[in-house]
């Protein structure tokens, strides 16, 4: 059957709804629909079968519902509507929520009811961006797919929306404003601030004030230690901020400065900001690490490191953190959005090389619940100083990362992957011994749609190792997501384990402690130990790195600005700020010079 996709954006949702409908032998196009016009020009080109809308923030003209059955994916229980689904279910605490797959109509959100699953929800949930990557996802995919089945059956009856039928518990509301989503630091108890920026994360954040400056709130994590007056920030760690509120504390990762508040408002020109006199401010409109926005203001807030072996028994905010279970070492790393800056690889390499002195078997790397890795971090490249010389350093870091793991002998490693990988990140589990993946993660391991970069992290070696040099081509050419089915098929990864983040996390632990426990295991390292000097007999790592690196100083520095566009329009959502030299002028000559 051939089904077109209307999508808003091709996320992570419709990247899964693609790869599962694929599998099932249908022909699937995506269109990014930006307006009314772009939607009645793919469906008059691609002439489908049926219409689905993963994503769609847009109305469906009634040119296309009117004629043919578009089916809506709604992130909220049966008879809930509006814009503003699953910020309201965080903010109310809803404890049940779902996924509805209707029938477009005139009224939005109103049309005949295909589908619906629902799912539980913790009493402060996760984060909005979390909950859409997993419970969403996942109750979207059994809707869809159900709604497929039915439409091709023929013989089904969408029912219609009836607010008498006890069945139907949601109902209409409004776009929620962020006077909706203000924090009070002198009346908001830590749950409620935590739940108003989750509700908010990963878009649009919560507009607050720090220091004078407007910026938007993200990635909220409990502290139940540190203490202060309300409002204030009371700690610094690994990029993030530590605000007290009247009950506790609150960790915030991130922030963006409100895009139009530089000029009028900006704090940095006192603390001798380099780009206050400039006409683009590289930290302006971008979510960064809330330390990045701050700077300098944030000299009087104290450091509250935490090693990354660390025993803690309170709530608090760790992106690394390492634990010893028997003979296996776990190193837990959770970046948000999956994106690894310079100083997040140097970090996690340093906790690899801490668990590599342990006198323990296995090393296990078990990224964050939504994403492995993503690889580079392109938001704090883009805000960088140099954003060239900034995308040279964070790759050679995670390169060196890469290396670290790929040249271990003393322990077998395991790269487990609870959640989705992109580009470099999905490179990185390929220089473990063992890649195991959760069901329904999303794959997408290629670089060249990234303004045709060529990317690093040995992939010219790990690729090929594992699935062949024709196929590692094929798939980064095609520039295509992969889904753990064909991963494993291929080879990508070893093993595919179904269930939520937590039950794959015990499998792999259990996995983990039974290799570590084999009687063989002398017979497993030696083993991995020769082909490593067979296949550096045959080519050396270094030159593996040396021609990768080749090819992406020339997309850094080189006359082509392809990588650095893309990189604008992806950090801005399409929405490019002012133009700025992508290089300064002594680094061009550097590179001309070479």
């Amino acid at each position: 059957m051939k089904i077109l996709f209307l999508t808003t954006a091709h996320n992570s949702l419709s990247q899964r709804l693609l790869i599962e409908l694929t599998q099932r032998g249908h022909k699937v196009a995506v269109i990014i629909a930006d307006s009314s016009a772009a939607m009645l020009g793919a469906v008059e080109v691609q002439d489908p079968d049926l219409i689905i809308a993963p994503m769609l923030k847009a109305a469906v003209p009634e040119e296309i519902w009117s004629q043919r059955i578009c089916l809506i994916v709604h992130p909220g229980i049966m008879g809930d509507r509006g814009p503003s689904s699953l910020d309201w279910a965080i903010m109310d605490g809803e404890r049940r929520w779902g996924v509805t797959v209707l029938q477009a109509a005139a009224e939005m959100d109103a049309g005949p009811i295909w589908a619906s699953h629902e799912f539980d929800l913790p009493e402060v949930a996760d984060a909005k961006g979390s909950l859409y990557r997993n419970e969403v996802t996942e109750a979207a995919v059994r809707g869809v797919l159900e709604a497929v089945d039915k439409f091709e059956s023929g013989s089904f009856k969408p029912w219609p929306l009836d607010y008498s039928c006890p069945l139907t518990q949601g109902r209409l509301r409004p776009t929620m404003m962020q006077k909706d989503r203000a924090i009070d630091w002198t009346r908001d108890p830590t749950d409620d601030v935590v739940r108003k920026i989750r509700a908010a994360d990963s878009a649009p954040g919560i507009l607050d004030e720090l220091f004078g400056l407007p910026v938007f709130l993200y990635g909220a994590h409990y502290e139940d230690r540190l203490k202060g007056p309300p409002g204030t920030v009371i700690a610094k760690r690994n990029g993030a901020i530590c605000r007290a509120t009247i009950d506790g504390a609150v960790w915030i990762t991130h922030l963006k400065l409100k895009s139009d508040a530089h000029d009028a408002n900006c704090r940095f020109a006192e603390q001798g900001c380099d780009y206050c006199n400039e006409q683009f401010c590289p930290v302006s409109g971008i979510k960064l690490p809330a330390g990045d926005i701050l700077g300098p203001l944030l000299r009087g807030a104290p450091q509250s490191a935490l090693r990354v072996d660390e025993e803690v028994d309170y709530r608090t905010f760790r992106d690394i953190r390492y634990v010893e279970r028997g003979g296996v070492g776990h190193i837990h790393f959770d970046f948000y959005n999956g994106a690894m800056s310079t100083e997040q690889c140097y970090r996690l390499r340093d906790a690899f090389l801490l668990a590599r002195s342990r006198p323990t078997r296995v090393i296990v790397l078990h990224g964050g619940k939504d994403y492995f890795s993503n690889g580079i971090h392109l938001n704090v490249i883009e805000a960088a100083e140099d954003p060239a010389l900034e995308s040279w350093r964070n790759i050679n870091a995670i390169d060196d990362l890469v290396y670290e793991i790929v040249s271990t002998m003393s322990h077998i490693v395991i790269a487990s992957m609870c959640g989705n990988a992109g580009a470099g990140g999905a490179i990185l589990a390929l220089a473990a011994d063992r890649v195991f993946a959760r069901e329904g993660v999303v794959l997408n391991p290629h670089y060249k749609s990234m303004g045709g970069l060529y990317g690093s992290e040995y992939w010219t070696y790990l690729l090929p190792r594992r699935i062949g040099a024709e196929r590692a081509h094929e798939v980064m050419d095609g520039c295509r997501p992969m889904g753990t089915h064909e991963a494993k098929a291929i080879g990508f990864v070893d093993n595919v384990f179904s269930g939520n983040a937590e039950t794959f996390e015990r499998e792999v632990t259990e996995r983990a402690a039974n290799l570590a426990s084999r009687m063989d295991f002398w017979n497993l390292l030696r083993e991995k130990h020769e082909k490593r000097v067979k296949d550096e007999r045959v080519k050396q790592l270094a030159a593996y790195r040396a021609e990768e690196l080749a090819r992406m100083r020339i997309n850094f520095f080189g006359p082509d600005p392809s990588y650095h566009l893309a990189r604008e329009r992806f950090v801005f959502k399409g929405r490019a700020p002012t133009a700025r030299p992508t290089t300064t002028p002594a680094i061009r000559r550097e590179f001309a010079g070479r």
